[in-house]
């Protein structure tokens, strides 16, 4: 069975001091996801934003390809492994 590859752009918003997920909105390539992501950031305000790229049957795989702004540490973490890049 052939990989399935989504591209993601996901907001994060400081909820009672907690970095809450929003809406992922799946965008048609790596680059288009970045570009939504930082519009996310900087256009609606949210604390912050990350585009990454799902792969595998149900989605086991996560790379993140880009964050902007406040986003949860293991996102950091995961985007500074040179691994993930």
């Amino acid at each position: 069975m052939d990989e399935i590859t989504h591209f993601i752009a996901l907001p994060y918003d400081r909820t009672d001091g907690e970095l809450v997920p929003g809406q992922q909105a799946k965008c048609a390539s790596p680059a288009a996801a970045i570009e939504h992501a930082k519009h996310l950031w900087k256009t609606f305000g949210h604390a912050g934003a990350a585009a990454f790229v799902r792969t595998g049957h149900s989605g086991t795989k996560t790379t993140v390809l880009r964050t902007y702004g406040m986003v949860p540490g293991e996102l950091e973490q995961e985007r500074s492994r040179p691994e993930s890049r």
